[in-house]
């Protein structure tokens, strides 16, 4: 750089006023409202009015469907093939007496008629003549054992009363299985299990996930949450809302003589993570909402705001003003 680069530009220059730039040509420019725009405004208030009731039915009816599929189904399952082994009574055509025509569609053996299926073989007459009643001829399986766990299924699993038995057994086993992994063998066999299921690379990672999520949600102990406020994180100027959960330690209140509160700030969209912080209690603001407006507000990204109060308003402010200075 040479030595007439340093000189520093003569005052008229200084002084010179900047180029004026329009900044409207680099905003994009807005469109004219259409005459549709009334009408689509509309609809996009009643979808945003349909959706959560809409939302909430279609995520019971998943909950319900897959708690059926994986858990009742196989169950329902399993109990019906055993009453199927403990009463089925069929019977091959050879096995039938020689006194008995061969062929014949009702045949009678120790007093109890017994109908022959399109299949060959033979069940009871009371099976047959029940399924014919609930069920078309055309509905009816041709096979003795299909035909057979279809009556099963028909008379004696009816939903109303298979249902309140299958809940009633799931509780049970869930009953069996806490007491079972409370006691010390059988934390020690979970622990075993678990760290082996969580050995498997992809699983690893799905299951740290989801146990995070079943933990805070089915968790014995609550987090027990005293107020909301309002405290800058993650740096001054940003302000964050947390739920206080407590006092801080008291290592911390004796070496800065103040007092410190722990407080949870929550994340976006999901409020069962997030970040546990201790801060003096002087540099939090109380914001006098509930904790329920607090969710909602973090949950919806900030799109649902607690109607708003003088009191916030001024303690904000207030708060905002003594950490500028």
């Amino acid at each position: 750089m040479s030595h007439e680069d340093n000189h520093p530009l003569p005052e008229s220059q200084a002084h010179s006023p900047m180029p004026q730039v329009d900044v409207e040509q680099f905003l994009p420019k807005r469109r004219k409202p259409g005459p549709l725009d009334p009408f689509w405004k509309a609809v996009w208030r009643g979808a945003a009015t349909v959706l959560p009731p809409l939302l909430t039915v279609v995520i019971i009816i998943w909950v319900a469907a897959t708690v059926d599929a994986y858990i009742f189904a196989p169950l329902k399952k399993g109990i019906q093939n055993a009453i199927f082994m403990a009463t089925a009574d069929i019977r091959p055509a050879q096995s039938l007496p020689a006194s008995v025509k061969s062929g014949a569609q009702e045949v009678v053996v120790g007093g109890k008629t017994f109908v022959r299926m399109r299949g060959g073989k033979y069940i009871p007459k009371e099976v047959v003549e029940y399924l014919r009643e609930q069920l078309s001829e055309e509905e009816i399986p041709s096979q003795a054992a299909e035909a057979y766990q279809l009556y099963i299924e028909l008379r004696y699993l009816k939903p109303h009363l298979v249902l309140p038995f299958l809940i009633a057994l799931l509780i049970l086993v869930l009953y069996l299985l806490g007491k079972f992994v409370t006691a010390r063998m059988g934390r020690l066999v979970w622990s075993q299990f678990e760290a082996l299921f969580v050995s498997l690379p992809f699983v690893r990672s799905v299951y740290g996930a989801v146990k995070q999520v079943s933990d805070f949600l089915l968790a014995q102990r609550s987090m027990e949450f005293s107020r909301v406020v309002a405290v800058e994180w993650p740096r001054r100027g940003i302000w964050s809302i947390g739920l206080v959960t407590s006092e801080s330690f008291d290592q911390l209140r004796k070496k800065t003589g103040r007092v410190i509160l722990t407080v949870f700030i929550p994340t976006s969209p999901a409020p069962m993570t997030g970040f546990t912080v201790n801060v003096p209690e002087e540099d939090t603001v109380d914001l006098g909402i509930s904790i329920d407006q607090a969710i909602q507000f973090i949950v919806s990204c900030g799109v649902v705001v607690p109607p708003p109060s003088s009191s916030q308003s001024v303690d904000l402010a207030a708060a905002s003003a003594a950490h500028n200075e």
